[in-house]
């Protein structure tokens, strides 16, 4: 049974994040009759793939993502697998692709469809991930990119920001950076990089890497690096924030609209495990 990798891009403005969820909900029906609870499947990017895999290769399949992104994330290298019994011959893998992006909505593509190894797990196998966040800064509200960025109307200090930035890099307990109920044992995790850039007027970009994060964790790095940005917080204050492992002590968990999972990587790419 064939094992499939692919890499996946959305606009994570219309989906419920990217895991598939069926909740119970009220049904009304047009008969009079009373509504009934049932389950229902919500737009999900997860979903909305296994849909248009299962109408090209005519079998049920379970697609399985490296990263659960949240309701609004946006992701650009999204790297996903499923297995099917559809053994196709000769050079497939391009129009496997094409046949199913042309089942999916507007918001979500594959820019890379091949044949993997049978036991390639996404998840585990997936030695280090970067996220972007993105903020606009100025009077004028973005209209262009306004589903990509949060917008801010004051500006930011960058450089305090980036000096805060490079303070995270290592292996810490990030507990102070994680959503409550993040439901890890544990709240060490190593950051590879942090860095604050403003590669144009009114754009400040937010970039972290690591093996792995917490729970919104990235989302509120973001909101205490615009803390420093405006003042409220130093970039020594960094240090006491770790160390608190209270999440009171970090800033806000910055809106999703922001948050973009730019690129992953796995030791078949020619990338050594950043782990080690």
């Amino acid at each position: 049974m064939p094992r499939y990798r692919m890499t996946v891009a959305y606009d994570g403005t219309d989906f419920c994040g990217w895991q598939a969820q069926r909740p119970l909900v009220d049904v009304q029906h047009p008969d009079g009759a009373p509504p009934t609870r049932e389950r229902t499947d919500l737009r999900t990017v997860q979903h909305v793939l296994e849909v248009a895999i299962r109408d090209v290769v005519r079998e049920e399949v379970s697609v399985l993502g490296a990263s659960r992104t949240d309701s609004g994330v946006h992701a650009v290298m999204q790297t996903a697998a499923f297995t099917t019994s559809d053994e196709r011959r000769g050079p497939v893998d391009e129009r496997l692709g094409l046949a199913v992006n042309s089942r999916l909505p507007e918001d979500v593509v594959i820019t890379d469809l091949r044949r993997t190894r049978d036991d390639f797990d996404p998840i585990r196998d997936c030695v280090s991930k970067g996220y972007r966040y993105s903020i606009r800064t100025g009077r004028l509200r973005p209209i262009r990119d306004r589903r990509f960025v949060h917008w801010m109307w004051e500006d930011l200090d960058h450089a305090a920001m980036q000096d805060a930035a490079r303070r995270l890099v290592g292996e810490h307990d990030f507990a102070s950076f994680a959503a409550a109920g993040h439901g890890r044992e544990s709240t060490v995790r190593r950051v590879f990089a942090c860095s604050v850039a403003r590669p144009e007027a009114g754009l400040i970009q937010i970039d972290v890497s690591g093996g792995g994060f917490l729970y919104n964790m990235v989302r509120i790095i973001a909101g205490t690096l615009v803390d420093v940005g405006k003042g409220k917080k130093g970039p020594g204050d960094m240090e006491r924030i770790l160390e608190a492992r209270d999440r009171r002590a970090a800033g806000m968990t910055m809106p999703a609209q922001g948050l973009c999972l730019m690129w992953m990587r796995y030791p078949e790419d020619g990338e050594a495990s950043c782990a080690s």
